[in-house]
């Protein structure tokens, strides 16, 4: 029932005198002191309460007994509400005459001009309220109970903030209002607090925010202090009460539990609305969740169809192409400060429009005592939607209680008179989508929310929202520009001199809406979705002889399966010396052998076209092995020391070597009967500061990545040679880095014994590991890693668990390689054990 920065100071008990010529007619009741106006509350439910304010000043103090401290005559608007206990619109009465007696601090202030200057004195009426008082110490729950610190605070709530102390002890966390509303005193164990997070209010580094579970929407308590200094002592006092609070509670922190599947879409949406300064306790900066769905018509809801779902790379405004060519034309001809929307997607008012039947009072109180207009009112999701879509100065998103499990906010439970349509049908419950029926409909949502479709898309609307095209060029190329009193830091409010100015500006932020604090300043990684199946051995080959175990049939796979797998020839295998040799998978026997060197190899691959095998060595050299005519047909001298890996794409061959460069090589053939040459040249030099150990392509061979003897990761754009990211992900030597099959992430291993998992397109380090032993070699599919160490154990992690799901027995000694054919559904290991072992991938 206040106004915007109104405070509720004190309470009398009174009676409401109707005629004083008849002494029964007397209401009683009690008597509220406000900063602006004065309440008087009777006692009995069908008496309405009764708000006096003053139209020549916005602030006073007054009480009704002229007879005793004089007469002074003012016009008043006198404001009926809840008359009959029935949520209506107010009653306004213009009171011509009547007797008030005024305080002298707060009649002077009634009596100054400016509205800043009756703010000031307002406030340092407050101000000196609160120095007068402070925590009464009696209300500790324990005499062993030792005070840490005392602050005069406010506790801030939906429309108004309460004034009072806050008092925080080794123990317990208090607030006592001035005015002993909602209750004396307010306590919080600090063992039972989950969650704290520093707020911004009202533009102002001020709030903090307490929760005492994991992922409620609303919070315990909601403070705002009077200096910064106070609100972080308190927090850092409180987070030593938490258990690693300081170090997990991060956007980072939150995105790596989303992308592993530890939260879910609207858990982690919660967590960055809170990481943000939304606030369910802060109208003006209330949690903004996303339109996911775009079909409020077909009878049935299809969230395996692409088109069921909203485009959540772009802002509601540019979901209309025709609106928004409207928007760009006038955003083309303005004036600086420009902006695209002149009203944002999250304001008071639009949090009110969704909740209106069950906060009615609050929506009254901040729409001067009226509803809107009946075919305004939130009467459709469909309806709603469209206009969203269609109108000229609608860009609403929505709010959590859209996902959340109490669907009391689309019905008219409270019987309220909301008005009647222009059509004559009155307002009562939300009409719901025709795929909805009876109380499934935020069922239906949840589902949708965490649907695979917008899991995969969700970080292109936090991007938007939270992350870096929120601001700049990113935001004006995204067509997500709003009003520059919309962000922070767009104004401050403390330079503005003119009081009244600064509090009008202050006023239309609050209303009109802001925009969260931006959490990300580089695109926003895509979550994991988890394709990995299960793993039982098929047959092991020996170096010597070869030896297939009794499970070790083939027979079901196809040859064309067959011929993918192992292109014609057998299997690869190189050992610790410089002998390359061959065994056949049909035939099951060892075939031939030959060496190149006298020094060791250190990787071999085979070409696409399964006639051609190639095998670097220590002796720095490459070799060109042609499995028709069994001889070596080239040698390239490549490198200045030992070639650690090679790998090959599109006639390009990119060799690693620990002389800390990987060159990129163009080859190109020149046939000769009976042998086919190769001319080699040197395309591109790729310099790092250690030993590179490993190197591989994406599937696309559009990028690269490097592991270093220095723990280094870094990926390079294969067209420009360009570094895109260099990472310092391990402690020591990188033994393996691989892309994931869609490109989007890199996982390193060690001998650290961590797995890291890094963002290609950020750089960011998004996952750690920390394994039980050092790991040499993986294969993965994006969300689970089967991977080989010292143990010669294989080892099934799943990332979004962060766990080990399967642990299977393979060789006696290290496993060194392994090679994963996907359509084939097979592994490939190879151990120091000196056997190769095949896999089955089975559902």
């Amino acid at each position: 029932m206040l106004d915007l920065e109104e405070y509720y100071f004190e309470q009398y008990t009174a009676c409401h005198v109707t005629s004083p010529s008849i002494k029964e007619n007397k209401i009683r009741g009690s008597f509220k002191v406000c900063s602006r106006s004065i309440i008087f509350d009777p006692d009995g439910l069908t008496e309405p309460i009764i708000k006096v304010c003053v139209d020549t000043a916005n602030a006073f103090f007054c009480l009704f007994n002229p007879a005793v401290y004089g007469d002074t005559v003012h016009t008043f608007t006198v404001i009926f509400i809840k008359e009959s206990n029935v949520i209506t619109p107010y009653r306004n009465e213009r009171v011509s005459q009547l007797e008030l007696l005024f305080t002298s601090c707060l009649h002077r202030a009634s009596c100054l001009d400016k509205l800043g200057d009756q703010t000031a004195m307002i406030a340092a009426n407050l101000q000196s309220r609160l120095a007068r008082s402070s925590f009464d110490k009696n209300c500790f729950q324990s005499v062993a109970e030792k005070p840490h610190m005392e602050c005069p605070v406010e506790m801030v709530m939906p429309l108004v903030s309460n004034p009072g102390h806050v008092c925080v002890t080794n123990e317990n966390l208090y607030f006592q209002p001035l005015n002993g509303h909602p209750q004396h005193v307010i306590q919080i164990k600090l063992n039972e607090v989950r969650r704290i997070y520093k707020r911004r209010h009202g533009l102002r580094p001020l709030g903090l925010e307490v929760f005492c579970s994991e992922n409620n929407l609303c919070s315990d308590i909601y403070l705002k202090f009077y200096y910064p200094a106070d609100r972080d002592e308190i927090y850092y006092y409180i987070a030593t009460f938490l258990e690693n609070h300081i170090k997990e509670h991060t956007a980072e922190s939150y995105m790596l539990q989303w992308q592993r599947g530890i939260l879910s879409n609207y858990e982690y949406l919660l967590h960055l609305n809170n990481l943000a300064d939304r606030s369910c306790n802060d109208l003006s900066q209330y949690p903004v969740f996303p339109w996911v769905i775009a079909d409020y018509t077909s009878t049935q809801l299809d969230l395996a169809n692409s088109d069921t779902f909203r485009d959540l790379s772009k802002p509601i405004g540019a979901l209309n192409q025709e609106r928004l060519d409207r928007l760009l034309a006038r955003y083309g001809g303005m004036p600086e400060p420009r902006f695209i929307y002149g009203s944002h997607y999250s304001s008071p008012g639009y949090v009110l429009f969704y909740l209106v039947r069950v906060a009615p009072e609050h929506m009254l109180c901040l729409q001067n005592g009226r509803f809107d207009h009946a075919d305004r009112m939130f009467n459709s999701i469909s309806e709603t939607w469209k206009n969203c879509l269609e109108g000229a100065t609608d860009f609403k998103e929505l709010i959590p209680e859209f996902y959340g499990n109490d669907s009391s906010f689309l019905e008219n439970r409270l019987s309220l008179d909301l008005g009647r349509k222009q059509n004559g049908t009155l307002v009562g419950d939300v009409l719901l989508p025709p795929w909805a029926s009876g109380n499934d409909f935020l069922k239906k949502h949840q589902l949708a929310l965490e649907s695979q479709y917008v899991s995969e898309h969700l970080h292109e609307w936090i991007d938007l929202v939270f992350g870096f095209k929120q601001r700049g060029t990113e935001a004006v190329e995204a067509h997500n520009v709003f009003h520059p009193l919309t962000y922070e830091g767009g104004i401050d409010c403390d330079s503005i001199e003119d009081t009244d100015q600064r509090i009008a500006m202050l006023t239309q932020i609050l209303e009109f809406g802001q925009t969260p604090k931006q959490l990300f300043t580089s695109p926003h990684p895509q979550r994991i979705i988890p394709r990995f199946q299960n793993l039982t051995r098929s047959s092991s080959v020996n170096s010597a002889v070869v030896s297939l175990c009794e499970d070790s049939s083939f027979e079901d796979l196809t040859e064309e399966s067959r011929r993918m797998a192992w292109a014609n020839m057998a299997t690869l295998k190189r050992i610790s010396n410089s002998t390359l040799k061959m065994f056949s998978k049909e035939l099951k026997e060892f075939q031939r052998s030959v060496s190149f060197s006298n020094m060791a190899l250190s990787s071999c691959l085979m070409l696409a076209d399964g006639k051609t095998v190639l095998c670097s060595s220590w002796d720095n050299n490459v070799y060109f092995y042609s499995i028709p005519y069994g001889r070596r047909q080239d040698t390239l001298m490549g490198h200045d020391d030992a070639i650690s890996e090679m790998c090959w794409f599109d006639d390009r061959l990119y060799t690693a070597s620990w002389d800390s460069t990987v060159k990129v090589w163009q080859c190109s053939s020149k046939n000769q009967p009976g042998n086919k040459k190769n001319t080699f040249e040197l395309l591109a030099e790729l310099e790092h500061d250690a030993g590179v150990n490993t190197v591989g392509l994406n599937p696309a061979g559009t990028l690269l990545v490097s592991g270093c003897k220095d723990g280094t990761v870094t990926i390079w754009d294969t067209s420009s040679y360009r570094t895109l990211h260099q990472v310092h992900c391990h402690a020591g030597t990188i033994h393996h880095a691989a892309f994931s099959p869609d490109s989007r992430h890199v996982l390193s291993v060690g001998d650290d014994c961590c797995m890291k998992v890094m963002d290609v397109q950020t750089g960011m380090m998004i996952s750690s590991v920390k394994a039980e032993e050092e790991q040499r070699c993986f294969c993965w599919d994006g969300s689970s890693v089967l991977c080989g160490g010292r143990s010669g154990n294989l080892l099934l992690w799943d990332l979004l668990s962060n766990r080990v799901i399967s642990r299977i027995p393979a060789h006696s000694g290290a496993v060194t390689a392994m090679w994963m054919n996907e359509l084939c559904n097979t592994v490939i290991t190879g151990g120091e054990d000196k056997q190769i072992m095949f896999w089955r991938l089975q559902s």
